[in-house]
């Protein structure tokens, strides 16, 4: 039995083929005459052929009919898809734009932000600036005077010592 299984055959396939072979064979073999024969197995040829010609009409019917579903069916999925790629896109169309105005009027907003954020950081620079510039300014006279005192000073001790 496993030999049967191994190489594809099958015991049922077996049994089959022997019983149509035991049939042919006693047909062949029968107490007819061989026309009666010849007849006979040319009729039941004939009925075997119409069974199977039959059968294959049924099955290419059956074929066509589940084709033509299929192709209908498949049909209609596709137009609900489209309409769906459809839906989806004018969705995320209209999401775009929206998220653009709300980006556009942020980014508006932002610039108003940073253009006072300018204009206060360069007063508060220009402030700073001139804070700086006075302070220089001090700084350089206080310099200048203490600088002054220290070379008028020797100039005045010159000319108060008495000459010999």
């Amino acid at each position: 039995m496993y030999d049967d299984y191994r190489h594809g055959g099958s015991s049922f396939g077996a049994f089959l083929l022997g019983g149509l072979l035991g049939a042919l064979i006693g047909m062949l073999f029968a107490p007819r005459s061989g026309k009666e024969t010849r007849e006979m197995i040319a009729e039941r040829g004939q009925e075997y052929l119409d069974t199977a010609m039959d059968t294959y009409e049924d099955g290419r019917e059956k074929l066509v009919e589940a084709y033509s579903v299929a192709k209908g069916s498949t049909a209609e999925r596709a137009e609900e898809l489209k309409g769906k790629v459809d839906e989806v896109s004018e969705a995320l169309k209209v999401k775009v734009d929206e998220a653009s105005v709300a980006a556009r009027s942020k980014v508006t907003e932002l610039g108003k932000d940073a253009r006072a954020g300018i204009k206060t950081g360069s007063a508060a620079a220009k402030t700073g600036v001139d804070v700086a510039s006075e302070k220089a300014k001090d700084a350089l006279d206080f310099v200048a005077e203490k600088t002054a005192a220290v070379v008028v000073a020797p100039e005045a001790e010159a000319a108060a010592e008495p000459t010999v």
